[in-house]
């Protein structure tokens, strides 16, 4: 069954039953690694399904039968909206921007939690881009998103100022080596790092580069 093939087992990098407790849910102690299939639960539909090391939806997109849409949500298994994702059009590139569901994020100044925007020229073949977290804030966090000589599926968030790893994404494969294919992804998310920010964070890439 191929749904059995696309979740990971249970690795000793993945979060155990040791860890301390963490006061959000989206935030271990410890590595967490995730498969990303790009799949909708909805037959015949856009988006995408995301798996935990036991092999549990964690997270989902539905975009139902549009592609690239300018504005998404991220839910999680029960369908809870957990970011909205919208493309802000500008002059030239735009950008993309992610609204946290919560009380606070839905008063009527409507801050994005998170900005992704092209760093540099496109037409250097510049492939960077720039993610600003808390943008409400008078100093926001920085990240960037750099993609891998590898192929375009494959790319690592990092810290903008140090260079520190946050999570990478590569093309997942069996405990064979083989290629699972193009579709399904590999999301290691390093410790104390917010990993329902980086899976917002991936979804904006997946839209950027056409895969949901």
């Amino acid at each position: 069954m191929l749904m059995a093939k696309v979740y990971p087992q249970q690795s000793p990098s993945s979060s155990s039953s040791t860890a301390s407790p963490s006061p959000s849910p989206y935030v271990t102690s410890s590595i967490e690694t995730f498969t990303i299939w790009m799949k909708s639960l909805v037959l015949h539909g856009n988006g995408c399904t995301v798996y935990n090391s036991s092999g549990q939806i964690v997270y989902r997109i539905d975009n139902y039968d549009e592609k690239c849409r300018d504005e998404v949500d991220l839910m999680d298994l029960r369908g809870n909206v957990l970011f909205t994702i919208r493309r802000k059009k500008l002059r030239l590139f735009g950008c993309w921007e992610g609204y946290r569901c919560n009380a606070s994020s839905r008063s009527k100044k409507e801050k994005p939690w998170f900005q992704v925007s092209k760093l540099g020229s496109i037409l250097k073949g510049n492939s960077s881009y720039k993610v600003k977290v808390e943008c409400d804030q008078a100093q926001p966090r920085c990240y960037r998103i750099e993609r891998l000589i590898t192929g375009k599926s494959e790319y690592r968030i990092l810290m903008d100022d140090s260079g520190d790893l946050l999570a990478e994404v590569k093309q997942k494969q069996s405990t064979s080596g083989v290629s699972l294919g193009n579709d399904v992804l590999t999301l290691v998310v390093q410790p104390h790092v917010d990993h329902s920010l980086i899976m917002g964070i991936v979804t904006v890439y997946g839209l950027i580069s056409n895969k949901m």
